[in-house]
């Protein structure tokens, strides 16, 4: 299993990915993407259980779903150098005919893509399905869904945030990627939602906080708790609290590299911040 130092170098080269693919392009969205890095890092280097022999069912496998699709850099960059397509390919993004579309989808049949992630809100009702069906067939795998903080003002969520707790959907781990930022400024500012926490206490979820959601050990630590708490009558909502742009200094206590690409010189800049680790595609 990889090291602490091993999945910050993995993470370092993910940031590198991020912005060169945004940039190449001039679109995208990075800021969440950084903010996302390490968790995804740890998540597919260390805490799932999955093959990279792709099949769509994902039986005796743990079955990840991305929700807030529109970090894709990210998980593209993750699921590269986990061994699910080639590295290479990250120098299609969002280009015409590429499988890695701005937001994935499925018709590609991009290895690792398990649903269509464009519209938000949507990502846990579909976790909750693939959680149900592997109780109702007897596998014991454990499913996990990420969402942005501003997803939640989605009103699809917390209705299936009411059924997975009625239906006692325990193999459910759901992360909630909480930077509380959202494009059009904080969430504070465009919608508040109060306590987290308290409300998902509320629709009958167990609930963990990474209090430090860019530090790798912190992540372990927290998911290692989440898991511990599965099997146990109730889903699970963790309450990851990270930096948007995290690992780029221009880009963090910010809202506004939401969507936005660097320009040459930023780009620099932010290479220049986060050295090579694992090659460049």
């Amino acid at each position: 299993m990889p090291t602490t130092q091993q999945l910050q170098d993995f993470t370092q080269q993910v940031r590198r990915d991020i912005v060169r693919m945004v940039h190449a392009v001039n679109s995208g969205h990075p800021g969440g993407s950084l903010g996302c890095a390490e968790f995804l890092t740890c998540l597919y280097q260390k805490i799932m259980d999955y093959s990279t022999d792709f099949t769509m069912d994902g039986t005796n496998e743990d079955l990840f779903f991305l929700s807030n699709g529109h970090i894709s850099p990210v998980y593209y960059s993750v699921l590269a150098h986990s061994g699910f397509f080639p590295v290479a390919e990250l120098a299609t993004f969002r280009k015409l005919d590429s499988r890695l579309q701005g937001h994935p989808t499925t018709h590609e049949a991009l290895p690792g893509i398990r649903i269509a992630s464009g519209s938000l809100g949507q990502g846990m009702s579909v976790a909750i399905g693939a959680a149900e069906a592997k109780k109702l067939n007897g596998d014991g795998k454990i499913v996990y869904s990420l969402h942005g903080d501003g997803e939640l003002q989605e009103g699809q969520i917390w209705e299936a945030a009411m059924y997975a707790s009625a239906k006692k959907i325990d193999n459910l781990i759901s992360t909630v990627d909480l930077n509380e930022k959202q494009i059009d400024g904080s969430t504070d500012e465009v919608l508040p939602m109060g306590s987290l926490k308290a409300k998902f206490e509320a629709f009958g979820w167990d609930v963990v906080e990474i209090k430090e959601g860019n530090n790798v050990e912190a992540i372990l630590n927290g998911m290692a708790d989440a898991k511990s708490r599965t099997g146990k009558g109730k889903p699970v909502c963790v309450l990851l609290y990270t930096e948007m742009g995290n690992g780029v200094d221009f880009m963090m206590h910010t809202h506004a590299w939401h969507g936005k690409a660097p320009n040459d010189e930023q780009l620099a800049s932010a290479l220049a911040q986060n050295p090579e680790t694992l090659g460049d595609y």
